[in-house]
């Protein structure tokens, strides 16, 4: 009489045995690193992994730390790569100390005419870099996102503007369908006009025209020192804007990344003046902050209610 087999599902439970729905939510509250370690472990483990709902529960366990444990400080190098023996490098450190975590070499190169980078922004771990040229034709013509955690980085395809011109450009993370855009805005002039502006989205990896109204003379301001800010599920710029039979006025203008649309003109603060040689917006603490720069003395002020201009 032949020995009788335990049934496959049977002999898999052992004392020792962890549900896989339990490793997988236990992996969805790990560091990107220690994740990232357990990609080759095997194939069923490597599907879940790259799932859009792990990805998506992982993110959000991450955003929603409340510790400021995943809080950093990236620092873009200022001169473009020369030779391969001198690779840039893109430095990570704490926010509040300081202290270098790591250094993670740059894997793609900008044209030889590129004269530095420019952090574009970034969410969730993902980094926007593009060039900075002495030519005002390829100013900001490559762009690159990259996520330095996995080692992987992307180049976006070109512009569908045609000659660019005064650039400036914005990153963003659409909640509502869980995407990635960049929109990028290009002047047909120096003077006060209605701007080109494009945008891309990493789900369709192409560029498309927005429409901005055509009574409307914009020209947006460049935020060299720091990434145009994402406040509310908006990105601002500082512009001078001339609407049709009006004086021109500095504002700040949003553009809604969900609605893709500009949805709104936010006035200046009260006090700010045109004597400072740099000014521009930041996100302070996930609020909207404006600043000003006069040789070494800074002014900030800080939009503590979104929308209500305070004196």
């Amino acid at each position: 009489m032949s020995e009788m087999r335990e049934p496959p599902i049977l002999r898999h439970r052992t004392i020792n045995h962890i549900p896989y729905d339990i490793v997988l939510s236990i992996m969805e509250k790990l560091p990107v690193k220690s994740v990232m370690r357990l990609r080759c472990v095997s194939k069923s483990l490597y599907s879940s992994m790259t799932s859009p709902d792990f990805i998506s529960t992982h993110l959000n366990n991450n955003n929603n730390n409340k510790n400021g444990d995943n809080a950093y400080v990236i620092h873009m190098p200022c001169l473009a790569r020369t030779n391969h023996d001198n690779a840039l490098v893109c430095t990570v450190a704490l926010d509040r100390t300081f202290d270098r975590i790591s250094e993670i070499e740059i894997p793609f190169n900008f044209s030889t005419a590129c004269i530095q980078f420019q952090l574009v922004g970034s969410c969730n771990g993902l980094l926007c870099l593009a060039n900075l040229s002495i030519s005002t034709t390829t100013f900001a013509n490559a762009l690159y996102l990259w996520n330095p955690s996995i080692r992987k980085f992307k180049k976006l395809p070109p512009t569908c503007l045609g000659k660019l011109n005064k650039v400036t450009l914005g990153f963003a993370y659409c909640s509502d369908n869980n995407d990635y855009k960049v929109v990028r805005t290009s002047l047909s002039s120096s003077r006060l006009s209605t701007p080109e502006v494009e945008l891309y989205t990493l789900s369709s990896d192409s560029w498309r025209r927005v429409e901005i109204s055509s009574t409307t003379d914009v020209m947006f301001c460049r935020n060299f020192i720091s990434p145009i800010p994402l406040i509310n599920g908006a990105l601002h710029w500082v512009a001078s804007i001339k609407e049709e039979n009006c004086m021109a006025e500095t504002n700040i203008m949003a553009f809604d990344v969900n609605s893709e649309k500009f949805i709104r003109k936010l006035a200046l603060p009260d006090g700010t003046t045109f004597l400072h040689l740099r000014r521009y917006l930041t996100s302070f603490r996930g609020k909207l902050a404006f600043i000003e720069q006069s040789f070494f003395q800074y002014s900030i002020w800080v939009m503590r209610d979104y929308g209500v201009v305070e004196k």
